[in-house]
């Protein structure tokens, strides 16, 4: 049995790779029932588990922890582990350090859509949030399309301009940005990762042909925006069925009236089967 930890995995899997090797593998015919969704504290802390395979080929299962409350103790907020396993024989194939392949896929996944969605001619990338999956989330964005601009917002200035002097250490022409409305009004494409219980997107701040990327809200009581500002977009999911069940601002709207299940264009997969800039 193979192990790969954090160093091996970013090697194995560069951004440009990893986002050409998602949307293929998102049209393959592979079966992933709903993640399970548990509470163990009775609190804002779960642990996900989500199973996916091919019969008679590979099967794995990523258990991720998010414990919110750890980011005040200046601990990640996300762990996990991936275990691979094969169909034949039962046996364990692969362990892989779940934490940083989920940061890089649901970056890449992040990347994927803005470059099916967002504007060819998108010039400045804002990414709204401070956790661990910022940087990774302008690395994968960048590898994709040419911003000449990197914005960084957080809550806590202080984070975001530790955010930014990592990825100048990189090269990346990133700044500090402390208005979010002023942000989002700059902004061509905005990436939005936290674990926000209550939105802090305004539906007025949002630019016509702004492609906003809503990543942090995984559970029915999270929202990073307005649910109204659903009606005025087009919305794409990364699961239909994910988010139908439980999605955060579109399941939000979706109970409150505001939309109906017909207001989804297409999921992830779906949008990886056609062509660049199709809306």
């Amino acid at each position: 049995m193979q192990h790969f930890d954090s160093k091996a995995i970013e090697k194995a899997l560069p951004y440009p790779l990893l986002v050409k090797a998602l949307a293929h593998g998102l049209q393959l015919a592979i079966e992933a029932p709903p993640r399970s969704h548990l509470n163990p504290n009775h609190d804002a802390s779960c642990v996900l588990i989500m199973p996916a395979w091919r019969p008679h080929q590979l099967m794995g299962v990523k258990l991720v922890s998010v414990w919110p409350g750890n980011n005040v103790k200046g601990e990640s907020a996300v762990s996990g582990v991936y275990v691979l396993i094969s169909c034949e024989n039962g046996h364990p194939v692969a362990v892989l350090d779940g934490t940083t392949l989920t940061l890089r896929r649901t970056a890449a996944a992040a990347a994927l859509a803005a470059r099916k969605l967002a504007r060819q001619d998108s010039t400045t990338l804002a990414v709204l949030g401070t956790g661990a999956l910022s940087v990774p989330l302008v690395q994968a964005h960048l590898d994709v399309m040419p911003f000449q601009n990197v914005l960084v917002w957080g809550r806590q200035a202080s984070k975001a301009q530790t955010v930014v002097a990592q990825l100048q250490q990189q090269g990346i022409a990133a700044s500090l940005a402390t208005d979010i409305e002023q942000t989002l009004a700059q902004a061509d494409v905005v990436a939005v990762a936290t674990t926000a219980t209550e939105p802090f997107i305004r539906t007025g701040w949002v630019r016509p042909g702004t492609h906003v990327g809503l990543i942090g809200a995984f559970t029915a009581q999270m929202a990073e925006a307005e649910p109204s500002l659903m009606p005025l977009a087009k919305v794409f999911a990364d699961s239909r069925d994910a988010v139908l069940e439980k999605g955060g601002e579109v399941f939000q709207a979706i109970q409150q009236g505001i939309i109906t299940p017909a207001a989804i264009q297409a999921d992830l997969a779906e949008l990886a089967a056609q062509p660049e800039s199709h809306v």
